[in-house]
């Protein structure tokens, strides 16, 4: 799983098993490709050249760091216990985004809000199944959750006195779309919230064509002073601002861009991810258009991060000397396993994009007994080894096989990466990989 690629000026091979990224000179780096199979001429160098590449490769092969051989020890695909739950806090909305995965925020059926008898015992359900598990995770989503901000704002001082009570501590995060931001809201996230979302898709008339309010007026006059404001009392607590493109924006780098130059210096734009005949969905045939804006986007951003411009991009950042271990690596994000979501009604479900598929129901929050642990154990025992399309992938240990629900949703297999998101993977870590050694040059001798 030797990747071999290049970052402006730099030669790089990246072990997917090790995960060690080395730099090297030109001669190293077409003998690498020409080890992978790859098209690489070699006339171009000296034999002294050559031989020199052979005994560099061959020392950080026989150190471990290039064409590792992969060992994995034994791992349980039980679903244990429970670290994380995503409280649906509303089942409404106050915008009608034509994208939206939950049908404008009722998830195709009834508008309602999640009472806080509901939240109380979605807190309890989640302290009593967290085992010997003491940092605990609640997401605040919806719909829009500002619609329901009575509720939350109760079940944060219920959830922390419960804390306390059982020696645990509670990490909370909301998503917002902005329209109720106002300065009582905004100090209580500020107080309470480890991270806040905010959700602005770019340039104005990216953002309004597709995140109209209920009323069919554009929104974007509405939300981005609010969230300027939001981000300015925010200060350096963790917040980022998250955009979606769609086949109608592929200069997707223009709106991350403009998110930059508007003030914010967390950002992520994601891909939607639709069915095919929608007319937003993102289509195989974009993918040349896409891999080449994040190239585009790539350059500016080294550029920009040496000025007063500098700024986060959530799949351009890396961690190659600690992140998750090995378990998290092969697993993903623990959808069905240690990360659920609740219903208004209390149901539970593997995660948000489950919600009311009453295929996928696991039971409810006030029946905590009747959990159906089947269900669990089919999400636990999905990972890297049961995806055959998995296994030879150089980024396999960054995106953990990618999301089960778009694997179901869209390949009719929790086993079946969707391919589309795949390609996409694969560029943005190779980018990051790069931007990390370009950041880190003295490390690498360079």
């Amino acid at each position: 799983m030797v990747h071999a690629f290049r970052f402006e000026d730099l030669f790089l091979l990246y072990d997917g098993v090790s995960g060690s990224l080395n730099a090297c000179d030109e001669a190293a780096f077409a003998l690498a490709r020409k080890k992978l199979g790859e098209d690489a001429d070699l006339s171009a160098f000296s034999p002294a050249q050559l031989a020199e590449a052979e005994s560099d490769l061959a020392a950080l092969e026989a150190d471990g760091t290039l064409f590792a051989r992969e060992e994995l020890p034994p791992f349980s695909t039980h679903a244990g216990a429970v670290k994380a739950l995503c409280l649906h806090i509303s089942h409404d909305c106050n915008l009608c985004c034509e994208y939206c995965f939950a049908g404008g925020g009722d998830y195709h059926g009834e508008r309602g809000h999640m009472s806080f008898e509901t939240a109380r015992a979605a807190v309890d359900f989640l302290i009593a199944r967290s085992g010997g598990i003491s940092n605990l995770e609640m997401d605040f989503f919806g719909g829009e959750p500002l619609m329901n901000f009575g509720v939350v704002r109760q079940t944060v001082a219920y959830a922390k006195r419960r804390a306390k009570e059982a020696g645990k501590h509670f990490k909370f995060t909301l998503t917002t779309n902005g329209l109720l931001l106002d300065d009582e809201i905004t100090d209580f996230l500020n107080e309470e919230m480890d991270n806040v979302v905010l959700s602005l898709d770019g340039r104005p008339e990216v953002h309004n064509r597709v995140r109209k309010t209920r009323n069919g007026k554009d929104s974007f006059d509405l939300i981005a002073e609010k969230f300027l404001a939001f981000r300015k009392k925010r200060g350096d607590k963790s917040y980022y601002v998250r955009g979606t493109f769609t086949a109608e924006n592929l200069d997707f780098s223009r709106d991350v861009l403009f998110l930059n130059d508007l003030g914010f210096d967390q950002i992520s734009v994601e891909p939607v991810v639709l069915p095919p005949e929608h007319r937003l969905a993102i289509k195989r045939e974009h993918l040349p258009r896409i891999l080449a804006e994040y190239e585009t986007l790539a350059k500016e951003y080294v550029r920009r991060r040496q000025t007063d411009k500098w700024f986060n991009f959530f799949h351009f950042m890396i961690d190659l000397k600690g992140g998750p271990c090995l378990s998290k690596r092969l697993t993903g994000c623990g959808a069905g396993g240690s990360y659920l979501s609740v219903t208004p009604s209390g149901k539970i479900y593997p995660c948000h994009q489950f919600a009311e598929e009453q295929d996928y129901c696991l039971g409810s929050v006030f029946r905590p007994e009747d959990l159906r642990e089947d269900i669990r154990e089919t999400f636990a025992a999905s990972n890297l080894l049961t995806k055959p399309s998995c296994r030879e992938c150089f980024a396999k240990y960054h995106c953990s096989g990618g999301c089960s629900a778009n694997s179901v949703h869209l390949c009719g297999d929790i086993n079946k990466p969707y391919e589309i998101s795949c390609e996409m993977m694969k560029k943005r870590t190779e980018l990051a990989l790069g931007i990390y050694a370009f950041e880190h040059r003295a490390e690498f001798g360079l």
